[in-house]
């Protein structure tokens, strides 16, 4: 028997759920029962109080990820070691007992870890993590990991020379930040962490201590605090969690528990009846922001009872959300951003339910008005049963598709979970238990409870308001006499009930009689399978098993604004903006959201300089929705003047400051010099590009860009079997129009950067620099000058952090970027950039060409290529579990003309890299002759010359 498509999803859904149930085990919860946890994680507790967590998970295969969770942060300084927790997190990697000085870095880019993405830690108020990525196809370097995790706990040597030495990178750290933001936020926290701690704590710390601190004040706070019942050892991945444990006990067992530990103690936030307003204004700020927050006590859920109520806040949050999303979507928005919810975000002490938004810089009383508008009217008039159902067939599909992908969740997510467990006793009861939770608590959730819930969230004590934003002449900022007032106001409007406006029915009301598939082939080497439709589109299809509930989507065809002229530019790129934002079909883009509420499908089209593409991603249960949402779009997208005039309003208004900020402002700057202002090579558009912009011509450019399918290729990677897939393809992508013309994109011939460029340019207050160096020119287009130059800027990166940041500690984090281009010409450009001190700008701008020198000269050394090939052989190995790395690879190999057979070959590109081929490559790319160098500095150090 044959079923329609739409009931074969729905019964083979079912089916998932009830081959499911004897494996939740399902039966009457009672609310007095203990949280689950998870039990596939192995945990437990050592003699010594430290505590473990083991989960053998083989996403990604032969990686593990793994945490040393510390249970004490910047609240734990005395007034003399502020900033030495953060500091400390520095010093672990400055030196242990195994692992002197720099070697542990050193080591971990040997085994193909790189500093940053998969070597890092953080400090915040309440907490230290150390996270590692280590291989586990050989013993030793995952023993190696767990050592280093093991004299993180106890074995930190701290050096006074390499404490002196990393003064420098810290405080460059802390320069990184100073700006607008940090201005603002100095007015601001006090206010959120009213008469406590937390206020007088930031983890970065003070400068003057940072320079000055003995060096037995920071050892003294890691004797105090780095203690084993304060610590937990986290190890997610492809292990055997026996051997695991075992290793755990040997390294981490035998160190002794402190004999007298001082308490750990939980600092407070306290209560406070009367509003704590804080408005901050500042000339280098961008946007306004809004923010209004209601504190709350925090308590940890224990049984099932507490998870019911955190279930009933989440509809609750949900609900509020979606309800101020909504009114973003008006012609003449409140807000360009905004968002709300419960949550535990105010320490360990408090919970806070909190909604913000980013408002225009003349609407902080409307947008704040607007914000208690929506609070009152779910006060006076609750919620909707049709709210309600929504918001749980939501959560069931979200948990649905959490336990079809049990054992395919990435080991990195899976690992902050069990930390978050530890540091604050979040439930993590695995996703079948909490399926089978979910299933039975959510019938069971009535809506008075929610609107009661709603209710609790609005206190009349412990509110807080803070407006952050735009200091500028002409725009007249409230004070907090009017912010008191204007919520005042908002107590005596009159507030009508909310109406829920969804509409029911089909996303596309007929369903095109199929056509057919003429020819296909296989690509038997990467699995893919090539295939022609009636209507001569191609696509390529390649089937995996890496995740179980997903499906990506790619469609492009050449062409984009390249196109037209530079006047009509703006519009073509802006149309698939109006597009998107417009609905679909009968819907809006409210109704459409709330018609996609309870599926996982999406798709977004797109219009660049060269192409237009279409993005979309869908769960097998809902790939039909995909495929339907991908038809509309190319053939009848919708047109909504409000919403047009709604997503103009919101980006001009978040346009309309942007380049106060002096490190965007600067970035502008370079862009205008680069290419001589073009109006395609802008870093922004202008207020009359923007102005530029009208509904319906607009749209005419969309449809010339998209009603024609007959150059578009399609690309879909995912959990499908191709036979049954066919039918979707036969239906949705074998019926879309295409007309006898081809086209492709047209060369514009905007000049490209050549020469030497080198310009400071000066805006801000704060003793801050930026440093930009680009190398660019015209690239040879063959796979050893890409894979080169990949290679060249790995090294480099390797190289420079060794130079610039750990032996003359003059900046914080350098990045190198290199991209390549094939059309309309093949281009590469290079790119280092940092930021440092004022003073130091010429001697690290001149040492970063040294190194440049050094790889022409010499390339660099066999160990920093070894590095670079084992960094580059892991990330191709994960890549090739990963469905987003194959629909990127098939797209780019397609588009570029290139062997599709050779994606599969990137071992053989890596074993070629060599010291001399990298030199090869650094001599015939950097030239002192095609150079930028540039530079923002502060205001003061502008001198007339």
């Amino acid at each position: 028997m044959q079923y329609p498509k739409s009931r074969f999803i729905l019964y083979t859904s079912i089916l998932f759920l009830l081959g499911c149930m004897p494996l939740l085990g399902i039966s009457q919860l009672s609310m007095d029962d203990p949280i689950p946890f998870d039990p596939d994680v192995k945990t437990g507790v050592l003699d010594n109080g430290l505590t473990y967590y083991i989960k053998a998970n083989k996403k990604p295969e032969k990686i593990a990820e793994l945490r040393l969770a510390v249970n004490a942060g910047s609240l734990q300084e005395t007034d003399a070691q502020q900033g030495l927790a953060h500091f400390l997190e520095h010093m672990c990697f400055n030196g242990t007992k195994n692992f002197p000085k720099n070697e542990i870095t050193n080591y971990m880019e040997s085994i193909g870890s790189q500093f940053g993405a998969h070597v890092n830690a953080y400090t915040s108020f309440d907490e230290t993590v150390y996270q590692l990525r280590v291989p586990t196809d050989e013993a030793e370097k995952f023993e190696r990991g767990m050592q280093i995790l093991e004299d993180w706990a106890h074995n930190v040597t701290m050096e006074g020379e390499e404490i002196d030495k990393e003064r420098g990178i810290v405080i460059e750290e802390w320069r990184s930040r100073l700006g607008a933001q940090d201005r603002m936020q100095e007015k601001t926290l006090p206010a959120i962490f009213y008469n406590s701690r937390y206020a007088d704590r930031l983890p970065i710390g003070k400068k003057e201590i940072l320079e000055t601190f003995e060096y037995e004040t920071i050892r003294s706070f890691y004797r105090k605090w780095y203690r084993t019942d304060l610590m937990a050892v986290v190890v997610v991945g492809d292990v055997d969690v026996d051997e695991v444990e075992q290793m755990i006990k040997d390294k981490f067992g035998p160190i002794p528990a402190a004999d007298t530990p001082n308490p750990r103690v939980d600092y407070e936030i306290p209560d406070h009846q009367e509003p704590q307003i804080a408005i901050a204004f500042d000339k280098e700020a961008s946007y306004n922001v809004l923010q209004v927050l209601y504190k709350h006590p925090k308590s940890v859920a224990e049984d099932l009872s507490d998870y019911r109520k955190s279930i009933v806040n989440q509809l609750a949050s949900g609900m509020i959300g979606d309800r101020m999303q909504e009114k973003i979507n008006e012609a003449n928005p409140p807000f360009n951003y905004v968002g709300a919810g419960f949550g535990g975000g105010l320490g360990r002490t408090k919970a806070q339910y909190g909604a913000f938004a980013v408002v225009p810089e003349n609407g902080a009383i409307t947008g704040l008005q607007a914000l208690m508008i929506e609070h009152r009217r779910a006060q006076q008039f609750g919620f909707t049963q049709s709210e309600l159902d929504r918001n749980k067939r939501a959560l069931l599909t979200g948990l649905e598709k959490q336990l079809r992908e049990k054992g395919k969740t990435p080991s990195r997510g899976l690992a902050s979970a069990y930390v978050s467990h530890y540091l604050r006793k979040s439930p993590v009861p695995g996703p079948e238990n909490r399926f089978t939770i979910y299933q039975q608590i959510l019938p069971t959730i009535t809506l008075a409870e929610v609107n009661d819930a709603f209710q609790n969230f609005i206190r009349e004590d412990n509110l807080v308001v803070t407006l952050t934003g735009v200091e500028k002449d002409g725009v007249k900022q409230p004070t907090k006499a009017d912010i008191v007032a204007a919520i005042e106001a908002v107590s005596k409007e009159a507030i009508t009930a909310y109406e829920d406006d969804a509409v029911e029915g089909p996303l596309l009301a007929e369903i095109p009689s199929p056509g057919s598939i003429t020819a296909e082939e296989n690509i038997e080497s990467i699995g893919v399978t090539k295939l022609t439709l009636s209507n001569g589109i191609v696509v390529y299809l390649k089937p995996t098993n890496f995740q179980n509930d997903q499906i990506l989507m790619r469609a492009y065809s050449p062409g984009g604004s390249s196109l037209y002229t530079d006047e009509e530019h703006m519009s073509v790129e802006m149309s698939s903006q109006i597009v998107n934002s417009s609905g679909l079909g009968a819907f809006d883009d409210n109704q459409l959201t709330k018609y996609l509420s309870d599926k996982v499908a999406n798709v977004s089209p797109s219009i660049g300089e060269l192409s237009e593409t279409l993005s979309g991603n869908a769960t097998p249960k809902d790939v039909e929705t995909m495929f339907q949402m991908l038809h509309l779009y190319m053939t009848a997208p919708r047109t909504d003047e409000e919403a047009f005039q709604s997503m103009m309003t919101k980006q001009k208004s978040l346009l309309a400051n942007i380049l106060a900020t002096p490190e965007r402002w600067f970035t502008s700057e370079m862009s205008k010099k680069m290419y001589n202002d073009h109006p395609r090579r802008r870093y922004l558009p202008t207020e009359a590009q923007m102005d530029g912009v009208e509904l319906e011509p607009a749209m005419n450019f969309y449809r010339e860009r998209f009603a024609d399918a007959n150059d578009f290729t399609f690309f879909f990677v995912g959990n499908f079997e191709i036979e049954a897939f066919k039918q979707y393809l036969t239906t949705y992508l074998a019926t879309l129009p295409v007309l006898e013309t081809s086209e492709s994109w047209r060369n514009l011939g905007i000049p490209e950067p050549e020469g030497r460029m080198e310009q400071n340019f000066y805006k801000g207050t704060e003793p801050k620099s930026v440093v930009n160096i680009q190398y660019y020119g015209d690239l040879k287009w063959t796979s050893t000058d890409r894979v080169g130059l990949n290679a060249l800027t790995k090294a480099l990166t390797i190289e420079l952090i060794k130079v610039l940041r750990e032996e003359k500690s003059g900046v914080y984090s350098p990045g190198v970027y290199s991209n390549t281009t094939h059309f309309p010409e093949p281009r590469f450009n290079l790119v280092v950039t940092f930021s440092c001190a004022p003073e130091n700008v010429e001697d690290l701008v001149n040492t970063v060409y040294d190194e440049m020198n050094k790889m022409k000269k010499n390339g660099p050394s066999e160990e920093t290529v070894e590095k670079v090939k084992e960094a580059l052989r892991k990330s191709y190995q994960v890549g090739m579990e990963s469905n987003s790395y194959w629909l990127s690879s098939l797209v780019y190999y397609h588009t570029h003309g290139l062997d599709m057979n050779a994606i599969a070959k990137a071992d053989e590109r890596i074993n070629q890299i060599t010291t001399k081929s990298i030199r090869k490559v650094a001599k015939k790319y950097i030239s002192d002759k095609s150079l930028s160098r540039f530079a923002l500095l502060p205001e003061t150090e502008k001198v007339d010359r």
